[in-house]
């Protein structure tokens, strides 16, 4: 909030503290109003309908600062996801944090391909883990699958750590630290998984600023956006016949990961659009 109008202790109504939040945050991202309320609800511990429905309620004082202290973070373009330490996915809440790519819903189309290709006894690989996102959903919804989930980034594998202790599946989703596919025997795997960086670094400034100022450059970036392809197809002859590799990709580039997959010697299954009709997740099977 601008300075001196942040809520202070006893600074007045839940109704005063979401115009106040309102009002900074106009400008910044699109449902100021509505984003007020969120945070407000998160600082208070209710849900959006409860706070405007609670609207002449007192806002006690330790609260209000803290409320002041979001608002101004989410004006600096602080993704929501990091400021309330979640994101949904799946129709499940997963931690995030700085050290992670916050989940997307087209990912979520991703989980629904490996679903198709899972069952029980399946052995998956997830490459790129971040916050255990594909991981943990697909250990919850196949629970006879077994997962193994592999990032470079410590960081990265503790907040996944996190998310599978959350929901139970530290016994069934192996986290390991690796770089793409060392230390690793691919054909152990029934289905390889991966959400992997795939921007362009050309259009890094273009990128929305909760994006490109916040959330970690190695989790997005990929030279021309199809380095990380280069590299997984590079290592092709390591799949074994039959194997199934799901890879989301970046708007404009199925035609560049098709190229490298058959070049690979993998048939193509499929391509997957999101809801925008943007092909988004590329079936393979080596063979």
């Amino acid at each position: 909030m601008p300075e001196g109008r942040g809520p202070q202790p006893g600074a007045g109504r839940i109704v005063d503290l979401l115009d106040l939040g309102r009002d900074h945050l106009s400008g910044s991202v699109e449902q100021p109003r509505r984003e007020a309320a969120l945070l407000l609800g998160e600082v208070l511990g209710l849900e959006e309908a409860e706070v405007y429905a609670r609207s002449d309620v007192d806002v006690p004082g330790p609260a209000g600062v803290s409320y002041g202290q979001l608002i101004r973070r989410r004006a600096d373009r602080v993704p929501m996801a990091y400021l309330v330490g979640r994101r949904e996915f799946y129709g499940r809440d997963f931690e995030v944090d700085p050290r992670v790519l916050i989940p997307r819903p087209e990912t979520e189309h991703l989980v629904e391909a490996a679903l198709d290709c899972t069952g029980a006894g399946s052995r998956v690989l997830d490459l790129g883990t971040g916050s255990g996102c594909v991981a943990v959903t697909v250990a919850l919804e196949r629970p006879g699958a077994s997962v193994v989930a592999t990032d470079v980034s410590l960081g990265a594998l503790a907040v996944a750590v996190s998310n599978c202790r959350r929901y139970g599946v530290g016994g069934r989703v192996r986290l390991v630290r690796a770089d793409l596919l060392s230390a690793l025997r691919l054909r152990a795997f029934d289905v390889v998984v991966s959400n992997p960086p795939y921007i362009d670094v050309g259009e890094w400034h273009t990128l929305m600023p909760e994006v490109r100022d916040h959330e970690p450059p190695e989790a997005l970036l990929a030279g021309d956006g199809l380095d990380f392809y280069r590299r997984l197809f590079g290592a092709g002859d390591r799949f074994g016949a039959g194997q199934r590799l799901l890879l989301e990709i970046g708007k404009g580039q199925v035609d560049g990961v098709l190229e490298l997959a058959r070049e690979a010697g993998f048939i193509v299954e499929g391509v997957v659009a999101d809801l925008a009709g943007i092909a988004r997740v590329m079936r393979l099977l080596r063979g």
